[in-house]
């Protein structure tokens, strides 16, 4: 299959993308393979593109704004989005149900009425979210390990329909394959509108008022990361200041965090899948 269109208008990620052969961390001679790009604990670095893309759809900031725990706890949804994700990618059928249920019970309920109707079972709105963790973890993957061998694409895009499927969006709404996805994408950044709602709860997210020392003195970097990511017109639709030297800190800055993290070991790359995973294990035992 030839290799579809990269859905960003630019690549904030071309300048560092590793060579095809640099799948760094990796055993010698052994291809990468899609478990370990869904273990890599660089797409954390994607989170808040993810967000920030999911509240650019007025039906998802106003369900968010109206039935969540974010002004409270921002990064209580990214937590719970990572660990879905590992879920679906390692856990057992069983484990897979369980999360599934877990989410799907969290978003009953969630629906109103109004200028801007939403429900959060909704096909479209889950097509949507399913759609900006596909395409964060295709960026961030491509950064850390360069393009993707098509085989390995496809086997990637193929499995990450589970993201919606799990909680009930229909298969056939999934496009058919990447290049159908990258029309999608394009259309879908032509027609969102960022809504005010949208930008309080991402100044909620991104300057909190509280929180850990440690938090609060990395959010000047997770701002400078989030904003680089963010394809436009999103990026200039919460009101981001972007010019051109911003662009080439964010460029510096992104090279060289990758620069060190591509020479991690894979056991500190892989962590934040391992103690999710733990967590979600943990809480989900049953009583003995």
């Amino acid at each position: 299959m030839a290799r579809a269109p990269r859905s960003l208008s630019r690549s904030a990620l071309s300048r560092h993308s590793a060579s095809p052969r640099a799948s760094r961390g990796l055993p010698r001679g052994r291809p990468l393979t899609r478990p370990d790009i869904s273990a890599e604990g660089a797409l954390l670095a994607g989170g808040g593109r993810a967000l920030l893309l999911q509240l650019a759809h007025p039906a998802v900031a106003r369900g968010v704004a109206e039935h969540s725990r974010f002004a409270e706890d921002p990064l209580r949804r990214l937590w719970g989005t990572l660990e879905y994700l590992y879920v679906l990618a390692f856990g057992t059928e069983e484990e897979v149900r369980r999360v599934a249920r877990h989410v799907g019970g969290a978003h009953r309920g969630v629906r109103g009425e109004g200028q801007v109707p939403y429900d959060a079972r909704d096909p479209d709105l889950q097509l949507w979210v399913a759609a900006t963790l596909y395409d964060t973890t295709v960026e961030l993957a491509e950064a850390v390990h360069g393009p993707l061998p098509d085989a390995l694409a496809d086997e990637l895009y193929r499995e990450d329909a589970r993201i919606g499927t799990a909680l009930g969006m229909p298969g056939e709404l999934w496009p058919l394959d990447r290049a159908a996805f990258a029309g999608y994408w394009q259309e879908q950044l032509g027609l969102l509108e960022v809504s005010p709602a949208a930008r309080r709860l991402a100044v909620t997210l991104l300057r909190p008022t509280g929180g850990p020392l440690w938090m609060r003195a990395a959010l000047p970097l997770v701002r400078l990361v989030t904003a680089g990511l963010l394809p436009e017109p999103i990026r200039s639709g919460y009101g981001v200041r972007w010019t051109a030297e911003h662009e080439r800190r964010f460029q510096r800055t992104f090279g060289r965090l990758l620069a060190v993290y591509r020479v991690l070991p894979r056991p500190i790359r892989h962590a934040p899948a391992t103690l999710l995973l733990r967590r979600f294990r943990s809480s989900t035992a049953p009583a003995a």
